[in-house]
This record gives structure tokens, sequence and C-alpha cells, in this order.
């Protein structure tokens, strides 16, 4: 029966495929007493074999998709099935105590689990997450229930999910995967910002999701609309494969603006950059003609691991992105972990509110280390292109001094040692927290640049949670406290002589552009997918004409009365 629900359309575009649940399964299980051990031992062995199939075409599609180095954690994983010091214990204890292959797998595996995390060694600890991992991967197979494995998903699908994380997206290919809906998060969740990186349709925030659609469902997602379709009629499946023709087409006649300039009506000229989380991300940036990367969010590389990039791998992959950048800009966020987004090999303390707790910024400088093997990272890597880097989450002056001061000592040892670097590189912030935007004067008498992120200035703002539905009706670019601040951000750097950009989604907004080029924004950067829209936006605005409008719009009292303001500009 046909059926509709709605959400929020997080990244345009109309999918039609089967559906994919991704969820972890129930993997409990009793303690039974067996008779014969043999069909046990049989039954595990099987089990083993099938783990090993999936993790070595895990491993391949890894490497494909995110290289060998990233994928290397599957390869641990293999170790660990073949390790006759783990398989022969688990037999052992099958034919001996007379118990079912399950309890026996997880009582062996929860003693080595605990004797590798009781040690001092980082590399023997982490091996307690492959142990971990692998004991419920051969579980899964030993109950007769599907584990997830987005990164062997090989048919055209739209992903289900309550949520998705970070680490099961790396997983992704987009060759396969058509779009996807959960039943949490924002426009500006992280599901959300990936979908548009890979320019496939989603929509988020679907309530009762998961207990409305089975497997295999025929879907199509209108993540135009916001609107989902399970089941669709015949006419609905033309209707939609219709529209899917027809902003394929639109996509077409865009690609024309690729490599032009991106000129405002009366011929001001401003920069249009890309979001990116890994250097496969810059193909779609340059095929959609970004002028910049306006952000490379760093923690990726961290993600989807069993211990930290060495400074050595993080060099490798800054150099690649500078290089193919050439002499276009490239700003680097430095590691932005926490809130939402966790490292499984990170014991991180459990926070009331980890988005107010210690993340970004805060633990980089905690973990000095770590830090500065990613400075010295970057430091080196910026011989190969027009390296900019910018420090995330900065809320006082005295955190951007201690962060600029590990900086220069890296630059230091750097030149003691005899190895080139840009000696010009510029430092600037994320513009994210309030406290930084109203002392945005100072700010800007340190820094070299400002980037102001949205996505966190608004929920720290208007005290309203980004990933949670149940407030996203207060979650407002447009809300005139937002445009205050964003004001005062591009004054105070303009005032210093410093450029002013923008690396939120908001930056890609149809209706937030004029207002961001009537208040002299320099940079827009965006997902990839909205770089050619707003280039085709800008070339029809007039931001001479723009400016007399901008004291009329800061000082409406809604978000609501901006947005109608504007729409009547943008329709004149």
């Amino acid at each position: 029966m046909t059926s509709q629900l709605y959400g929020i359309a997080a990244s345009d575009g109309i999918a039609i495929a089967k559906t994919y649940r991704l969820e972890n399964p129930s993997l409990e299980f009793e303690k039974i007493m067996i008779a014969e051990p043999g069909p046990e031992i049989e039954r595990l062995q099987s089990a083993l074999a099938k783990s090993t199939a999936e993790l070595e075409l895990i491993k391949e599609q890894a490497e494909k998709q995110i290289g060998p180095k990233e994928a290397a954690i599957f390869g641990a994983h293999l170790m660990v099935l073949s390790d006759p010091e783990l398989i022969g214990p688990i037999t052992e204890k099958i034919t001996t105590d007379h118990v079912n292959a399950e309890f026996a797998l997880h009582e062996v595996a929860e003693m080595f689990i605990g004797i590798f995390s009781s040690m001092d060694n980082d590399y023997m600890k982490e091996r307690a997450a492959d142990v971990k991992d692998v004991r419920n991967r051969v579980l899964g197979h030993l109950l007769g229930v599907k584990v997830p494995n987005p990164g062997l998903i090989s048919e055209k699908v739209i992903i289900l999910a309550e949520d998705l994380t970070p680490s099961d997206t790396v997983q992704f290919n987009p060759e396969f995967i058509q779009g996807f809906v959960t039943e949490i998060g924002g426009r500006t969740s992280h599901s959300a910002i990936l979908a548009r990186t890979l320019e496939i349709p989603a929509v988020v925030g679907v309530k009762h999701l998961m207990e409305n659609l089975e497997d295999g469902t025929v879907l199509i997602v209108d993540g135009i609309e916001g609107k989902i379709i399970a089941n669709p009629t015949k006419e609905e499946l033309q209707h939609y494969g219709k529209r899917k023709e027809e902003f394929a087409h639109q996509k077409t006649q865009l690609a024309s603006l690729k490599d032009a300039a991106t000129l405002s009506a009366d011929g001001v000229e401003v920069e249009l950059g890309a979001n990116i989380g890994s250097p496969k991300d810059l193909n779609s940036a340059l095929e959609n003609g970004a002028e910049a990367i306006g952000l490379f969010r760093t923690e990726f590389l961290y993600m989807g691991r069993d211990s930290f990039p060495t400074e050595e791998q993080q060099f490798e992959i800054y150099s690649e992105v500078l290089e193919r950048m050439g002499s276009k800009p490239t700003v680097v966020r430095t590691l932005d972990i926490g809130g939402d987004k966790e490292l499984s090999y990170l014991d991180l303390p459990k926070e009331l509110n980890p988005f107010l707790g210690l993340r970004a910024i805060r633990l980089c400088l905690e973990m000095p280390d770590m830090f500065r093997t990613q400075l010295r990272a970057l430091i080196r890597s910026s011989v190969h292109g027009n390296l900019k880097i910018m420090f995330p989450m900065i809320a006082t002056l005295e955190e951007f001094r201690q962060a600029k001061q590990l900086f220069v000592e890296e630059q230091e040892k750097l030149a003691a040692e005899g190895i080139p670097f840009n000696e010009e590189i510029e430092v600037g912030i994320m513009v994210e927290i309030p406290s930084t935007a109203v002392m945005a004067d100072l700010f800007a008498k340190e820094v070299d640049f400002f980037s102001i992120g949205t996505n966190d200035l608004i929920q720290y703002t208007l005290a309203a949670d980004r990933m949670n539905e149940n407030v996203a009706h207060l979650y407002q670019p447009f809300n005139p406290a937002i445009l205050r601040m964003v004001k005062m951000v591009i004054d105070a750097a303009h005032k210093e002589g410093k450029w002013a950009g923008m690396c939120g989604e908001m930056a890609g907004e149809e209706l937030a552009v004029p207002i961001l080029l009537g208040l002299g924004l320099d940079e827009f950067s965006m997902s990839a997918s909205s770089i050619l829209k707003t280039r085709s936006l800008i070339s029809t605005l007039s931001k001479a004409e723009l400016v007399t409008h901008t004291e009329q719009i800061l000082s409406l009292a809604t978000a609501e009365e901006v947005k109608q303001y504007v729409a009547g500009l943008v329709k004149h």
C-alpha cells in the first residue's frame, strides 16, 4: 500500500530504489548445554568462513574508496579471525565445557578484550576493539542475523537508518547509494552534509521511519520537498521519474558555468569554495567549478581507523589535496572531534552536554602532542600549494594565542631541521561561538582571516540543537540576531584589511546569498553540489543594489520577515 512520510529536505534531487535498512541487530543469545560438540564446531567454522569472506570483500572495497592505509583496520580484523590463539580456545571450550558456539565465542573473546584493554601498550589496547568487532561479526552469522555492511552494498539502494555516523558513511559508494533517509537529524547534521557532498538526495528527521518501512520496499525520496513515498503507484513512479530527468537536465545546463568567474551583475567578484572531508571529495569540488577549498574537515582522516594517523600519513593526504588544487586556496580546519563525532580509540569523558564540552580546539589544547603532529604535517605540506589553516571552536583570544603559539613552535622546529615550508601560511579561525563574533574587532587584529561556521553559530546563539528535529523550527539562519553577528564579523575583518568567508551550510542557501553578498562576504564555501547554482544566482544580483537594502533587512524582527523581504528582492 502506498504511504507518504515527511521530514526535512537535506539534499536536493530525486531517488527511486529499494530500501536497505542500516541497523544494528540484537546479538543476544542463551547459554545452551550440548551433548555433541561436533555440530557446534562446524557451525563455528562456517561462521568464521563467512566472516572471512565478508571482511576480504570489505577490505578490497575500502582500499578502492578510502585508500589502502585507511583500509588497514579490516586487515587487522582478518588477522584476528585467523589467529589460532583465539580460535583454538573457543573450539576447546565447546569440546570440554559442552556449550554452544555463541557462548564459547563470547566468553573467550571477553577474556581477550579484558587482557588487551588492561595493557599499557597502546597498540595492544587497540586490539581489544578489533576482537570486539570480529566477535560481533561472527556472532551475527551464528545467530543468523544480518550485521550491516554498507561497504558491501553492490546494488542501487536507498539507505534507511535511525541515524548515520561518520564511520558508517565513510564506507558509502555513491555508485550504489542512491539516497538516504534518517529518523534523526536536521539540515546541518553530518549525514545531511555528507549527502550534499556525495550529491545524493536525502530526507532527515522522518519520525517513525524504521517502524514503518521494511527492507526492500520500493521508495521515492524527494530531497527537494522533504518527502518520501513508499510503494509508489505507477503514476507516481512516472511523475517522479520525469522530475528526476528534469533535475539532471538542470545540472547539465549549470555545468557550462564550471570555469566561469563568480561575478555579480555589477561586476563584483567573490570566491566560491567547496567543503570537503577527504581527498576523494576533490573530484566533485573541481567538477563543480570550486575556486577554493573553503573547509577541509580533517576529522575524517581520524575516523574509520583504530589509531591516530601518523604525521607521514597526514602529510601525504594534505599534500595530495594541495597539489591538486594548485594555486587555489585550501583552508584546512584542524581536528574537530567531540560533540557528535567520536573516535573509537580515543576514550573521551562522558559529558552531560558534549556540544558544550571538551571538543575541537579545546581537545587539541588538552592533547598537545596529537595537535603538534597535525600542525607539523600541515606546515610541511604547505610547499605543495596555497595552504591556509584555521582553528575551530575558538571562544577566547587566549585559546587562539595558545594554538598559534604551538603552530609557531612547530614552524621553528622544522626550520631548525632544515625542512622547507611556506613561511607565509595564513592562520585564521572559525567564528562559530557568539563570544567570538561579539569580540570580532579584537580577534581581527590577530588572525589572518575569519571563516564563519554558521552551523554551530546558529545553534549556540539560539540554543537550538541542530541535530534535534523537535526544535528544528528554532534553527533559523535568517534570524536577525544571526545576520547582525555575521555583519559584525565581516565589518571587523574589513576594518583590519582581512578577508571574511563562510563555510557553514548557510553560504549555499538561495535566500541567504543576496544578504551575504550585500553584507560584503568575500568567500562563500559550501557543498560542491551547490556551487554552480550559487554562481548562476550571483550573476543575476547587483551588489550595489543589495547594499542599499542591508539596513532594512537588519532592522526586521523575525526570520520569516527576512525571508519574505529577500524573496521579494530576488523576484525583482
